[in-house]
């Protein structure tokens, strides 16, 4: 069966964000979860606008029954109409029993209907009834269908544009769009990058079965902050994932944006600098990281990673910790330990 379907909460409808346009949204998505009403959501691919449908399931009021899920873009044209609403015993060619549809499996929940804008006209109409009267007929019957369903759709193409050319009935669109929400890019979630990078980075390294979760040098930050992510947050969790995956160090310090790219081509991504600095590489059998004692190692890497953030953010301290992903008092702790351990060789410290 195409799709999926989900009746219970998971870890992939947990929004993580902390950015003034992400909270914003997360804001306007608990508004409209309470009202049984019809919303589209709009954005670019890799946004989430299947995690923002099923937040406002399990906000609203139908949280304990279904929430159906069908990505329209995966069907053929001529399937949808059977996939949403199921059909009869010997309706067409291999139609070998009745089968329930995505709208009778989501009675009394809710059915997301992602891309929705690459419906057919035929299929569109049927759609608009089932919205507004809540009836429906299968595929090869005349019998009525009722069912208690809430509408959320979701599309990335411009569903005014494609109704004032024709191709997408405007009746359909005015009754979904009760309410319309704009899911906000990955580029505009300032301070979310890194924030994410880290949960997809912890993420990885326990599905790997590895004890220790790496971290990200200055320059791969930097690398991730800077880019301009067109594939949103799905591509970030490629991207993050492939480096962690790759890497046999403690510390991320290589950014693969295009996988597709010779070895000898132009990337995107960090500067690779050492694949491990000396004592933190993990050697076969661990000799490597005994060959100097922990303490000694890990004040090394606190000590490199503070003056490569400090002399990346021109000596500004609160740069710098947003660099480390630390907060400010954070820093200064780090920055006095560092001090003590290097009397000789201290961090610049105007702010």
């Amino acid at each position: 069966m195409t799709g999926y379907i989900k009746t219970w909460p998971s870890a992939s409808t947990e929004a993580l964000g902390q950015s003034e346009a992400f909270l914003e949204f997360q804001e306007k998505l608990s508004r409209a979860a309470p009202i049984q009403r019809p919303v589209l959501l709009i954005g670019e691919r890799g946004t989430g606008k299947e995690m923002a449908a099923a937040r406002l399931h399990f906000l609203s009021g139908r949280w304990q029954r279904p929430f159906v899920a069908l990505n329209c873009a995966s069907l053929a044209p001529s399937l949808i109409e059977s996939e949403l609403f199921g059909y009869e015993r010997g309706a067409f060619t291999g139609a070998l029993q009745r089968r329930v549809g995505r709208f009778e499996t989501a009675d009394g929940g809710t059915l997301f209907l992602d891309e929705i804008g690459n419906v057919p006209m035929e299929a569109q109409e049927k759609i608009l009834r089932a919205v507004e009267y809540h009836v429906f007929e299968r595929v090869g019957s005349a019998e009525r269908v009722e069912v208690d369903v809430r509408i959320l759709a979701a599309t990335h193409a411009n569903l005014p544009e494609m109704a004032a050319s024709g191709r997408f009935r405007p009746d359909l669109l005015d009754r979904l769009s009760f309410e319309v929400l704009s899911v906000p890019p990955l580029r505009e979630r300032t301070g979310d990058v890194m924030l994410l990078a880290r949960h997809f980075a912890a993420r990885m390294a326990r599905e790997l079965g590895r004890q220790e979760i790496p971290g990200f040098s200055a320059e791969a930050a930097s690398a991730l902050e800077s880019y301009s992510w067109p594939g949103n947050v799905r591509e970030l969790k490629n991207v993050v994932e492939r480096a962690v995956y790759r890497t046999d160090c403690p510390q991320i310090v290589e950014i693969v944006f295009d996988p597709f790219a010779s070895a000898d081509g132009p990337r995107a991504e960090a500067p690779r600098g050492r694949a491990c600095d000396p004592g933190v590489r993990r050697e076969s059998g661990g000799a490597g990281l005994l060959s100097v004692p922990m303490q000694e190692a890990v004040m090394e890497l606190k000590l490199r990673m503070l003056k490569s953030a400090l002399e990346r953010s021109r000596y500004n301290q609160r740069k710098a910790a947003a660099l480390l992903g630390l907060s400010y008092d954070q820093f200064r702790g780090l920055y006095r330990r560092c001090q003590r351990q290097q009397p000789d060789e201290q961090p610049d410290s105007s702010q």
